[in-house]
């Protein structure tokens, strides 16, 4: 691996070799191969879950979550899930459905002859955010996936975003029309995410209180770690990110060909790994992210833009009303945070976008973005479930896969770059394709302000009004 970007030093899990990755563009695409992967299952079906919308359905008529991870279990696979519970969920997260296991829950799970087991953890005042599945540990089918898509509606809007409502149809909120992403894994690196679901399962805050586990303690038994690496698939070298919040979970328990780690001390691995990146910039950096408020991030991108780098950042265009609040709230803390996207704003290389698709109306329906993700140099990227913000670099539980290969992280570029500003982007060389994009962006914001109909989703914002 010859890169200016160097892996995380901090973590649990080093930077491996002999990998193949897929990214994955947007529900349709994401839950597809996932279903496609559970539906192969052998042997296990293992996943780390936050968000759950009970009305969500896989594509391809596969039904609910219960009924693809029951048709698993029903052929004998060992199916587990390690759900977020929080108990107090409006005033943390609103707007959201998790799966929390009521008796309700439960009931239906019994009622129903479901065969998979599941435990719930709990992180008071925080989101065990970490959205993972894992095929066939320790077997030579082994694969992962990682990324940050949630199970709900808004998250199965098509790649490119035709809208799929009117609003006589009632599907007009925010969170009608998602963007996000995940990556498919194969490789010793996957033996990481075996490794972290093991932990996290072993230690769940709940598996002795009552309700805790389905169908019971006995059953939803513990795992034993993975004892060797999955086997080479290709040439890519990975490495598996964490955020996890000190004194949530102990043990220095290594995974295969790591050192050992003490996890009691907790881990923000993707914050160390977020900001090598931004310091090995040469030419580009290219951001999608739901949350981008943090503050050591934005003064390294303002370092980065000295440099010369140029800068996309793709946001959601209305954020979550809880940051609006946030900037309203206490803005003392919030007010250096912002002064530092301001500082960017400032500058000519770098811009804030939003994504915006015309209804049938001719009214501009906002396409939510929801991914979690940063490309460098078309030679670097990562996906996950990291906001970028100090919350998700230092108390939720979060994993990101990054991953060094030209190859692969151009042609995610250039299809982002396509999907976004619907023109054909593949003749331009890096630095043009993004003088391209800001460009497209910045026109697009005067035909937004003047309702007139965009060309293509992307349009530029405004850094020192966003968030209010």
């Amino acid at each position: 691996m010859h890169s200016t970007i160097a892996p995380a030093a901090g973590g649990a899990y080093p930077c491996r070799s002999g990998n193949q990755v897929r990214p994955l563009i947007d529900g349709p695409e994401s839950f597809g191969r996932i279903a496609e992967a559970v539906e192969a299952a052998q042997h296990s079906v293992w996943l780390t879950l936050a968000f759950h919308e009970a009305e969500f359905r896989f594509p391809g008529g596969r039904g609910s979550l219960f009924d693809l991870l029951g048709a698993a279990a029903e052929r004998g696979v060992d199916v587990r899930g390690l759900f977020w519970r929080e108990p107090d969920l409006e005033s943390l997260v609103s707007d959201s459905q998790i799966f929390a296991g009521t008796e309700t829950e439960q009931k239906m799970l019994r009622d129903r002859g479901w065969g998979g087991k599941i435990r719930w953890d709990v992180l008071p005042g925080f989101c065990h955010h970490q959205k993972s599945w894992l095929i066939d540990a320790g077997q030579p089918e082994e694969r992962a996936f990682v990324g940050g898509i949630n199970l709900d509606r808004g998250s199965l809007s098509p790649r490119g975003h035709a809208l799929r409502g009117t609003p006589e149809s009632g599907v007009a909120d925010l969170y009608a029309e998602i963007h996000d992403l995940y990556l498919e894994l194969r490789g010793p690196s996957t033996t990481d995410v075996f490794h972290n679901f093991v932990q996290r399962w072993n230690q769940a805050s709940e598996k002795e209180v009552p309700g805790g586990c389905f169908p019971d303690p006995a059953t939803a038994d513990d795992l034993s770690f993975p004892s060797r690496l999955a086997e080479v698939q290709g040439d890519v070298a990975v490495q598996i990110t964490r955020t996890v919040k000190s004194g949530v979970y102990t043990g220095s328990e290594s995974a295969p060909d790591a050192a050992a780690f003490d996890i009691a001390a907790g881990e923000a691995s993707v914050r160390e790994q977020i900001l090598s990146a931004v310091a090995g910039a040469r030419r580009t950096i290219y951001i999608e992210n739901q949350i981008f408020l943090s503050r050591t991030l934005l003064s390294a991108l303002h370092d980065a833009l000295q440099r010369d780098v140029q800068v996309i950042a793709v946001v959601p265009r209305i954020p979550m009303k809880e940051l609006i609040e946030y900037r309203r709230r206490a803005p003392e803390v919030a007010a250096p945070i912002f002064e530092w996207l301001d500082r960017c704003g400032s500058h000519p290389g770098f811009t804030l976008v939003g994504l915006a698709r015309e209804d049938v109306t001719g009214r501009q329906v906002d396409i939510y973005v929801h991914a979690k993700m940063m490309l460098v140099d078309d030679s670097w990227a990562t996906i996950g479930s990291t906001n970028f913000m100090g919350r998700s670099f230092f108390q939720e539980t979060e994993m990101n896969a990054s991953f060094w290969c030209p190859d692969a992280v151009k042609q995610l570029r250039t299809e982002l770059f396509e999907e976004h500003l619907e023109e054909d982007m593949g003749e331009l060389n890096e630095r043009r394709a993004f003088a391209r994009f800001a460009e497209h962006a910045r026109l697009n914001a005067v035909r937004f302000a003047a309702r007139e109909p965009l060309q293509g989703l992307a349009h530029a914002l405004e850094t020192e009004t966003y968030c209010t």
